[in-house]
């Protein structure tokens, strides 16, 4: 069976009686157990998978089928479908079974898309690699020595694997867009409060948000428009009308004007492959007639401190949850209600996930409250403020997604700042709340995929998708 790109082509195919659900289920099971090296799947739903593949069947035969009948999904370890094992690639969740589904998912299937399975992430959606899985790292399938970006890699190789056709991330700092970028897809994150947060495991609530990664426009754009919305069991989601995204991809053909920040340009660890694709994706849109103007963005220095002093401060407190009491790992080396506390947390989380709950206690404690918390939420509205200004006078800023490709497994293991920095384009969306989209922009010299980084003004999906379109190969 050839490789589908987008559910337009799967439709056509069952439409002309060449394919069928339970056919493309079992093609994309074949691939996913041909691909067991690459560790992105902690859990495959094969018989379940088959099941709602037939009934699909049967739904398109009788014509009452859904918008997504024919879309084979993957989840993210970190967002509840009920009846099924979460655990957020965590030891400290290991056997957790979900109480109920999260909205986003529960629209996907009604609208007849078929989940396949979980994905591994970063335990708790924490890092840059996916190499802090307590299951193991996942592997780039464009090379198995290096990593595939996270937290929100496992979603990403899937689809990077033909594993599936979609599947959904959550995106605290850059977690869809980065690993998109690494792995040669699509990684969208909306608004802050576009997507319901309602079942998804919180690891810093004010950044976190529903993302998703696919390799066409047009599927990503379609399945935002389904999950997207009002949900009266979160009181962080927007009411606002949500677009029909899916229908509004072509470009009125207005002339655009680009924001390109210059600190970005500059760097001092800017891959110089990474920016020639940039430099070139620029002339092409000068070329389509597009004003792009380089802007200053004196606070972008400030941005990665700002961003780990707030979310190690949410984690701590999200996670003071995970005590060995109500749910979760506990030791079985407790003495005592104190010891039982300590040896359960110390034993279930690995090092990465402690390391961010010991920055946020420290930053939450009484002594340095003022000093830090509180400063860098001051930063953030400075931050804020100014990229609204810049967003008023044009309609997109451009940067890089990340600044290198995908490194090696283990490279950044021994140094967490380095690998912070992995992060350093994209963490500006999550701050400032704002929609962003990651877009494959070529290959280097050892052919590991480039990304390409917009970001919009706040509910202008619509804008962003259909500007995006046109930035991709026809």
């Amino acid at each position: 069976m050839k490789k589908f790109n987008n559910l337009t082509e799967i439709q056509s195919e069952i439409s002309a009686g060449a394919l069928n659900c339970e056919a493309l289920v079992k093609y994309y099971l074949k691939n996913i157990e041909q691909q067991k090296e690459l560790n992105a799947f902690l859990e495959v739903y094969q018989e379940e998978a088959l099941q709602e593949a037939n009934r699909i069947d049967q739904k398109l035969k009788d014509g009452t089928a859904g918008r997504l009948a024919g879309m084979v999904v993957a989840l993210k370890d970190v967002l509840c479908h009920e009846g099924h094992e979460l655990s957020c690639s965590s030891k400290m969740l290991k056997g957790f079974q979900s109480q109920f589904t999260a909205p986003a998912v529960q629209r996907l299937l009604a609208e007849d898309a078929i989940v396949i399975g979980r994905v591994a992430c970063d335990e708790f959606a924490m890092g840059s690699s996916n190499e802090n899985s307590a299951f193991g790292p996942v592997r780039n399938a464009a090379d198995l020595n290096k990593v595939p970006g996270g937290s929100s890699g496992g979603s990403a190789v899937a689809v990077q694997a033909d594993c599936c056709l979609l599947s959904l991330g959550s995106d605290t700092g850059g977690s869809v867009r980065q690993p998109a970028a690494f792995t040669g897809t699509i990684g969208f994150k909306p608004t802050y409060s576009r997507i319901s947060r309602y079942g998804l495991v919180a690891y810093a609530s004010s950044f976190d948000t529903i993302g998703i990664i696919s390799r066409s426009i047009e599927d990503n754009a379609l399945v935002l428009e389904i999950i997207a919305g009002y949900e009266e069991q979160d009181s962080t989601v927007s009411r606002k009308e949500v677009p029909a995204y899916s229908t509004q991809l072509s470009e009125e053909g207005r002339v655009k004007k680009i924001g390109l920040i210059r600190e970005t340009m500059e760097s001092e660890g800017l891959n110089e492959e990474v920016k020639a694709k940039t430099l070139e994706k620029i002339d092409a849109l000068k070329a389509q007639g597009h004003q792009v103007e380089t802007v200053e963005f004196s606070l972008l220095d400030y941005i990665l401190p700002t961003y780990y002093i707030l979310t190690t401060a949410e984690a701590s407190s999200n996670l003071s949850r995970y005590d060995g009491v109500k749910f979760g790992y506990r030791s079985p080396n407790g003495t005592d209600l104190e010891s039982m506390y300590k040896k359960s947390r110390s034993e279930g989380f690995g090092e990465e996930v402690k390391r961010r709950i010991m920055l946020g206690t420290f930053v939450l404690s009484a002594s340095y409250y003022d000093a830090y918390y509180t400063k860098a939420q001051k930063v953030r509205r400075l931050v804020k403020d100014q990229v609204d200004q810049l967003l008023s006078e044009f309609d997109f800023l451009l940067m890089p997604t990340t600044p290198t490709t995908a490194f090696a497994i283990g490279e950044h293991s021994e140094d967490p700042l380095e690998m912070y920095l992995a992060d350093i384009y994209t963490v500006l969306a999550n701050v400032c709340g704002l929609p962003a989209i990651s877009i494959p922009n070529g290959e280097d010299k050892d052919g590991m995929p480039i990304g390409l980084q917009i970001v919009g003004g706040a509910f202008k999906e619509a804008d962003l998708y259909a500007f995006s379109k046109k930035l991709l190969p026809a």
